[in-house]
């Protein structure tokens, strides 16, 4: 089975041929599919701004590492017992790439993010196929495309981010980064009730891109002075929340300087492993009281999300889209940073899915 993985581990980014990584097609088992499963015939699998990530070794370095976990497809199979969820074979579906095993004792606390065992089941969904259990996979609504189906998971961390930062209606929020993520969190937020709503990115394509999903104001970091915008645009307060999308160490430290008083600070992006972040406690924590969180995966909210998608706007986040075939030279333009997302064709099930 044709499926997309890292096949040498080092930066996608290197400019240096012989110590570059490398993303490439293996030849996969196809996985047994047992008596809860779902077998999935993808269509689309979107490239995470993680998957780099996963090429430069963050997550082990044994290849061939498979890829891929922002997915749509067609049921093909379903286990003699996968009828909890009404799945059909020929159902338009999307998932979540994680199975929470549901026994752990943060599973039964209320906090599958920290599952025990949520690392011993990863099963690619880059590929041709994809088996996983029924409590993973989502029938898609009505009206929503199998090629707007991959956005699934991306929407359910836009939808985890806005719970934890615990959004009022009527906050005034800023969002740095204008990728995926930021994007879609910007969507959300303002369905949520945001208001100065505020996105900072120094790519002017991706501001625009916010202006026309609803932003009212966008910063250039770069050439514009960002703390005196801020003010400008909260009248003096600063921000209620805040949330980094961006990953950006550079972008992280300034952002609790634009935080009002007794605000939140979201940081909801992957950061370099080694990297810490100065943070003084006397001004950030005690002066303001300001509240920093995080964001790892997104427990409990595909449901939510699944609802919400037929309301976003994803048709620019899914207009760059490769074959299978050419996915090397799709991972080639993501980095590039030339489209605000890139979207791989699995199989073309458009003309076929029910």
């Amino acid at each position: 089975m044709k499926t997309v993985a890292v096949t040498k581990i080092g930066s996608l980014r290197d400019p240096d041929g012989a110590t570059r990584g490398r993303i490439g097609l293996v030849d996969f088992p196809e996985q047994d599919l047992g008596p809860e499963d779902v077998r999935i015939r993808i269509a689309y699998a979107a490239i995470c701004g993680s998957d780099p990530h996963l090429a430069e070794g963050f997550f082990g370095t044994d290849v061939p590492i498979g890829l891929g976990h922002e997915i749509s497809g067609v049921v093909e199979a379903l286990g003699e017992r996968a009828t909890r969820n009404g799945l059909k074979v020929g159902d338009r579906v999307a998932g979540n790439f994680i199975r929470f095993c549901g026994t752990c004792r943060p599973c039964q606390d209320g906090s599958q993010q920290f599952c025990e065992y949520v690392q011993e089941y990863n099963r690619p969904g880059m590929a041709e196929t994809v088996t996983w259990h029924e409590s993973q996979v989502y029938r898609l609504p009505d009206g929503v495309s199998l090629l707007s189906g991959c956005i699934l998971e991306p929407a359910s961390v836009a939808v985890r981010i806005v719970d934890k930062a615990r959004m009022r209606v009527g906050d005034r929020v800023a969002i740095c980064g204008g990728g995926p993520i930021g994007q879609l969190a910007l969507q959300v937020a303002k369905r949520h009730g945001a208001t100065s709503l505020t996105l900072i990115e120094p790519i002017a394509e991706r501001r625009e891109m916010a202006l026309r999903h609803g932003a009212d104001h966008v910063i250039d970091p770069v050439h514009e002075d960002q703390a005196a915008l801020a003010a400008e645009h909260t009248g003096g307060r600063g921000y209620d929340v805040v949330i980094d999308a961006s990953g950006s160490p550079r972008a992280v430290r300034g952002l609790l300087d634009i935080a009002g008083k007794g605000g939140t600070v979201v940081y909801g992006a992957m950061y370099p492993e080694d990297y810490e972040m100065p943070l003084n406690l006397s001004d950030y924590l005690y002066l303001k009281e300001l509240t920093l969180t995080g964001v790892f995966v997104s427990p409990y909210a595909f449901p939510r999300a699944l609802q919400l998608l037929p309301h976003l706007d994803v048709s620019e986040l899914t207009a760059a889209v490769f074959d299978l075939d050419d996915a090397e030279e799709a991972f080639a333009v993501h980095v590039s940073g030339r489209h605000p997302k890139v979207v791989i064709r699995c199989n073309d099930l458009e003309g076929v899915a029910s």
